[in-house]
């Protein structure tokens, strides 16, 4: 037996170990031939878009090329918060002090929205508001979130502490860190259950859900536009594309290109370790928090909503690969944090793309008369939600106060086409060697 085969528990799978609890049903849906408006893309952007128009009177369907919710929707690490992966300075550089403030701001909003969501729609997802620690990987790095913590408090509206070094014992069971940050306005779900309650929500409301079928092209027909798809196709007075990490398929096609060009799917993989006792959960994560570290190709973990196994997740490559390879690269950065789990299996391992944006920022706005919401930059659990939700707003005219992430520019490289392989390596390579020189530096 080799040792790769000595660390995956016995049953091991390479799906979400979400999945065992709420997988995504298939559904037997007929694609109509005309609705007010047709959503392309069915995780947390589509679904919360649909569900917000049918509350506005608008006949809705959901486009999706899998099954409902099959994406990075039932995939991602359930971590639930509002916060930007762009540095304050550089917002401020590039947007004024005003407006970075207000884009701050808006994102932040995210996570008001999404606690509302599941408490108004009564969404079983084992949602708790239990705040997220946020490890330096250096002195330098403690240092730079030291000095956002107010301007995190600020905007959230929810209070940040600093925890020092000698005291990291308090947030996170390691010593592997330089002490980090502690911010409130962050909670933890079960992002199956969450996809799938809000699937329901937006069935109940009378959207249609439609699985399976690929959108192609879409083009103007009239004062509407003509979807085409591989089961036929559909006319809709208006149309938003909520693709997100899959807006490209692995054919390079596309149901908006200009979209997917702006659009970097990058795929991060997780593993779900065996069953642990509680008081070993309790060990390494005091007060149950989510845990982001502040490196740049970062590590990202918690405990799992019942309290009796790790879910570690992380960029155990920049380029296409088999999940089953990723896993022990996984295990040695969780191994790294926690040595006490050495011997550890692992039940599950999977991956999904998240998607970034050149600019570091979501966006929502109209191109060529398509709306579009987009580039939630690996936190897209409230993002999403909210994101597609002020699509939805815009969509049925029912803005009643600016949105600071709507219309802003939204940049791409020239050639790109939406396929990062060829530079992915190259870049993911460079930062994990910045990583370890700040390491070694400090």
């Amino acid at each position: 037996m080799t040792s790769a085969q000595a660390l995956f528990a016995p049953g091991f799978k390479t799906t979400p170990w979400w999945w065992e609890a709420a997988e995504p049903p298939k559904r037997d849906s007929v694609l109509p031939a005309e609705v007010s408006v047709a959503v392309v893309g069915g995780g947390y952007a589509g679904l919360s878009a649909a569900l917000t128009l049918r509350r506005l009177g608008h006949d809705v369907a959901v486009l999706d090329a899998e099954r409902i919710g099959w994406g990075a929707s039932s995939r991602n690490g359930g971590m639930v918060s509002g916060g930007l992966k762009v540095a304050s300075g550089a917002l401020e550089k590039a947007h004024g002090a005003t407006g970075a403030k207000a884009i701050a701001q808006a994102a932040a909003a995210s996570f008001p929205f999404i606690e509302e969501t599941i408490a108004r729609e009564g969404i079983d997802c084992d949602y708790v508001r239990c705040g997220r620690f946020v490890p330096a990987w250096t002195r330098r790095h403690y240092n730079a979130l030291a000095a956002r913590a107010d301007f995190i408090a600020e905007v959230t509206g929810l209070p940040t502490a600093m925890v020092p070094k000698e005291r990291q014992h308090e947030a996170l069971g390691s010593d592997h860190y330089h002490g980090g940050m502690i911010a409130e306005a962050s909670g933890s779900l079960h992002p199956g259950k969450y996809a799938r309650g809000l699937a329901r929500a937006a069935d109940h409301a009378g959207a249609r859900l439609v699985d399976g079928v690929r959108v192609n092209a879409i083009r103007r027909e009239g004062s509407g536009f003509r979807l085409a798809t591989d089961r036929g196709s559909l006319r809709a007075g208006a149309v938003l594309v909520a693709t997100n990490g899959y807006s490209r398929d692995g054919k390079g096609r596309s149901a908006m290109p200009w979209l997917a060009r702006r659009m970097i799917p990058v795929g991060s993989y997780i593993i779900a370790t065996e069953e642990l006792p509680h008081y070993a959960i309790d060990k390494f994560f005091p007060g149950r928090r989510m845990i982001s570290d502040t490196k740049r190709v970062l590590n990202y973990f918690r405990p799992s909503p019942y309290g009796n196994r790790i879910l570690w997740g992380g960029r155990a490559s920049f380029g296409p690969t088999d999940p089953a390879t990723a896993a022990p690269v996984l295990h040695r950065y969780m191994c790294a944090v926690f040595p006490d789990l050495k011997e550890v299996q692992i039940t599950h391992v999977w991956t999904g793309n998240v998607a970034f944006t050149f600019d570091f920022l979501p966006h929502i706005g109209v191109q060529g008369g398509i709306h579009y919401a987009a580039g939630c930059q690996g936190s897209g659990v409230a993002m999403a939600t909210w994101l597609g939700h002020r699509a939805a707003l815009k969509i049925a005219g029912a803005e009643n106060e600016p949105f600071a992430l709507d219309g802003l520019r939204f940049p791409t490289l020239p050639l790109y086409n939406g396929n990062p392989n060829w530079f992915l390596p190259l870049i993911g390579g460079w930062y994990r060697l910045r990583d370890h020189i700040d390491r070694v530096a400090a």
